[in-house]
């Protein structure tokens, strides 16, 4: 069986307040492309399909008709399972007849445990649960992720058919087997870490909650990483997609190209506001600066904004001058002005007109407030 392994759209997420529901659709389409040119048998997403536990409509609106477009249009299967982002109660709405298309939707220890059979694979779906889900589950003592994944694991392998091969499909952090209890433990997102000696029943672990495809150097045992950047952090790390074939027991990573990427230039102002320095840039992209400037640049976020419009930040390379402070007439000690200047010190940049609105509107409520007591 051959099928994609995706995970962590996060859809609805923002980065540095600019909306990525295009971005998001860009990227999500491409995954549908190669699931037609590669004639997967399946698609599997391993967890946070929405960035919020309660989406925004336009979230919604995006992944209900990309969803309907790989199941539906293309009558490809579809296999999910909900992460820590996402509210299981909201995701499983309408799973009743999901089924019936062969969308397979798993939010719980209970659907977890029986798996969805094809010709030669079993796929179990363990979504993002907290150990009290165990515990209830269960009836038993169980007080750690690690324990209560191993002890639903024991419950799985009671379903195996030796005749065909175990996929387990989660969203944990998993942790490497050489970790012991004397090691400080290791969290991420606040997830209680797996050790990879957990999945040694299955075939295949495919995972999400990691961002980076590289997280885990493991030969069966993998993060497909996120299909797009979500932060500065993740600039230098290749997108994409896995191509997993469990007859072949292979697993390709296939890039994928984002609609508007996050990069990084170091360069002085002048230069970045010349035209001829900018002309070959992508100026729709994403863009982390690095100033050589020393001097203080009046109102330079706007100046840069207006050239570059998804600009994301600046970090000067050599500080900033000091400027020279300037003692305050009792004139210009009203808080407005205090406000004002202080902002100015803080960023290099002079307040926007509607900044200085808000602030107005704020003192003036603050007043009012002030006189009634």
């Amino acid at each position: 069986m051959r099928f994609i392994h995706t995970a962590d759209w996060h859809i609805g997420k923002k980065l540095h307040g600019y909306d990525l529901l295009e971005d998001q659709r860009a990227i999500i389409d491409q995954i549908i492309a190669l699931a037609r040119t590669e004639k997967v048998d399946a698609i599997v997403i391993a967890g946070d399909l929405y960035d919020r536990s309660v989406p925004a409509v336009d979230a919604v609106k995006l992944l209900n008709e990309k969803i309907a477009e790989i199941n539906l249009t293309n009558e490809l299967p579809l296999l999910a399972i909900s992460g820590n982002h996402d509210s299981p109660t909201r995701l499983e709405t309408g799973s009743q007849w999901f089924q019936q298309t062969r969308f397979y939707l798993s939010t719980s220890i209970e659907q977890s445990i029986q798996p969805v059979e094809f010709d030669d694979t079993q796929f179990f779906l363990l979504p993002y649960f907290e150990p009290i889900e165990a515990r209830i589950f269960f009836d038993e003592p169980l007080m750690k992720i690690s324990d209560s994944v191993q002890r639903v694991i024991e419950e799985m392998t009671k379903h195996f058919d030796s005749s065909k091969k175990q996929v387990l499909v989660t969203h944990f952090f998993v942790a490497g087997a050489s970790q012991t209890d004397s090691e400080t433990k290791i969290q991420v997102g606040g997830l209680d870490s797996v050790p990879t000696t957990a999945f040694a029943p299955f075939d295949r672990v495919v995972l999400g909650h990691l961002h980076a495809n590289t997280a885990l150097k493991h030969p069966k045992i993998g993060y497909s990483g996120s299909p797009l950047k979500f932060s500065l952090s993740e600039r230098t790390n290749q997108k994409g997609i896995y191509l997993v074939d469990t007859v072949k027991d292979t697993n390709e990573f296939i890039p994928l190209t984002p609609k508007r990427d996050i990069q990084q230039l170091t360069a002085s102002f002048e230069e970045l506001i010349d035209p001829v320095f900018y002309r070959d840039l992508d100026r729709e992209a994403f863009w982390h600066f690095l100033l050589t400037d020393r001097a203080v640049i009046p109102n330079m976020m706007n100046q840069l904004r207006k050239i570059y419009p998804f600009i994301l930040s600046v970090e000067r390379l050599n500080g900033r001058e000091q400027t020279k402070k300037r003692q305050l007439t009792t004139r210009e000690t009203d808080p407005q002005t205090l406000i004002s200047h202080f902002f100015q010190e803080m960023t290099g940049d002079s307040l926007l007109d509607s900044q200085t609105k808000w602030i107005e509107q704020g003192l003036n409520e603050a007043f009012v407030v002030e006189k009634r007591e």
